[in-house]
Formats: structure tokens, sequence, C-alpha cells
């Protein structure tokens, strides 16, 4: 049974990046103690216990989803912000997007008697059509301990390097067993799964993973977090969740005002109250021809 490589919590990017290409996979340890996951179980421990359970075989019927982190838990907000993970983005997926975005955000919680999840790769959100680029990075955030018996994600290292249409032997499955308050991080390539619980006692984990900025989320943060809810935010984080341009006059909008009373193609964050807001991002724009003409001279 293959075994999941293990960093600390401050791992370099380069480091984490060279793994993902390979293996598809890493654990970060420890990364949160004790006290803080205990802030985060406080906050989302009330939805997630009145959130119902999966309506499939793949989501699970022993299983839970619950969702909106951004806009219903501080602490979680901290967790997508966190430094190590997203200098990880910056050095993994930015070789294909000027911008990535946030993809979703997801308490998972897998129950007692949940069998365990059809192998799959995430990538194919995108239906399958997306060919020869790595399109996310994610996370699982560990809120109890993960084990074998209670529902470890499965993890087939190796496989974002396989070709489309061959399947793991058993031998080839490891298991993603970490501490509470440890991260697992894979790619969007990877083949995984959750795992069977076979405990009497939930796995918790909290899924937040990002996505190249010019893709179709899989979770609308514009709806689970409206403007009203983002404009308190940070602006780092606002951007994250999709109100900036995902590259040049990619995601602009009009507002939909009377003749005269409003402005004409504005960048997503206009709408969080933002006036000074750029237009069509020239910045952008710039860096597209400096890739196009170092392309034409290579």
């Amino acid at each position: 049974m293959p075994n999941l490589k293990h960093l600390p919590p401050d791992a370099a990017p380069e480091t984490i990046s060279a793994i993902l290409d390979t293996d598809g996979a890493l654990i970060l340890d420890d990364v949160l103690t004790p006290a803080e996951v205990a802030r985060v179980r406080g906050e989302i421990d009330p939805y997630v216990e009145t959130t119902p359970d999966g309506r499939d075989g793949f989501t699970g019927y022993q299983t839970t989803r619950t969702g909106a982190l951004v806009a219903r838990s501080p602490a979680c907000r901290d967790l997508v912000m966190n430094p190590t993970i997203l200098a990880a983005c910056d050095d993994f997926l930015k070789r294909a997007c000027d911008r990535y975005q946030l993809h979703l955000t997801q308490v998972i919680r897998i129950r007692p008697g949940q069998p365990r999840q059809p192998l799959h790769r995430d990538l194919l959100a995108w239906g399958g059509f997306l060919k020869g680029v790595e399109p996310q990075l994610n996370t699982i955030w560990a809120m109890s301990d993960f084990t074998e018996a209670n529902g470890a994600t499965l993890i087939v290292p190796g496989s974002p390097t396989w070709p489309e249409g061959r399947k793991a032997e058993p031998a080839e499955i490891g298991f993603a067993e970490m501490r509470r308050g440890s991260v697992l991080v894979y790619s969007g390539s990877v083949i995984h799964a959750g795992g069977e619980n076979r405990t009497d006692a939930d796995r918790v984990g909290i899924n937040i993973t990002y996505c190249l900025g010019w893709l179709r989320q899989e979770e609308n943060q514009y709806l689970s977090c409206p403007p009203a809810i983002a404009r308190t935010l940070d602006p780092k984080l606002q951007a994250l969740l999709g109100y900036a341009l995902g590259s040049y006059s990619l995601g602009y909008y009009s507002p939909p005002l009377p003749p005269g009373e409003g402005p004409e193609g504005v960048p997503p964050q206009f709408a969080l109250g933002d006036d000074a807001a750029p237009g069509w991002g020239g910045e952008l724009l710039a860096a597209i021809n400096e890739r196009v003409l170092a392309a034409r001279e290579a």
C-alpha cells in the first residue's frame, strides 16, 4: 500500500508543486492547533448538524456536505487565505492562468456506515473536456483524525500521469491518514475517493479548493457569498471569491441602470462599492501580450 509524503506546515511552494506533479497528493502536518480546530468546529458544527444526507451514491447517503463557508464562518476564511496554501496555488496554478479563484468550500462529514465513494478525478467537474492542463489545487482540512477505518480519503499516488481509462489496482491505493489539524493537498488530476467509515464516529473534513480563474466555479461564490456579505471582507478574499477580473476583460459587467446613470464595462469589484475599480484590467492585457510575444520568439 503506497504512503503519502508528509511535509511541515510551512513547506515551500516549489516542494508542494513538485510532489503534486508526480504523486498528485501530500499531507501538511499539524497546520492548525487544537484550539484553532475547536474554533472552526464551533462555527461550522451548527450548520453541519442540520445538513441533510447526500442525495445519491456519489455524494453519499450517509454523508453530509455543508457549503457557503466564507459567508458563514470567519475561521474558515482564515483557512481559505492560509499563506502556505496560497503560495502553493501561486506556484502550481499560475502556470495556466493570470489569476486563480476559490472553487468551492464544503464541510464533508462521513458518517458511520458510509460505503467507499467511487474513485474519480475532480477535474471531471468540467465534463472531461479539459485536456493537458491542471485546473485545480484542492485541500481537505482534518477536523477529526483521519484513519483508514473512519473514512480517510483514498489516494492513488502517481495517477495524474496515467492515461485515461487506466484503473487502479488495490495495491496502488493509499489512505490519507492524518491527525486532526493537518491538511491533505491534492490536484484535480489525481484519482481519489472518500473512504468507508466502519467506526461509530463521524469523520469530518473541510474541502477548500482553488481553480484557474478562467473556469466556472463548482460552488457559485456570487450566490454563496453575495455582494452584501462580500463587501465586508478583505479585498484579497473578495478577489479570490471571484469579485475581480479573471484575465483581461474576463468577468466584466455593466450595471443595468437607467440611461446615463451608470458606467459601462466595470470589473466585478465595482458591485462591492469600489468606485475606483479599474476598468478592463490593463495590467492583465500587458501580461497576455508578453506571453504571446515570448511564444512567438521561442
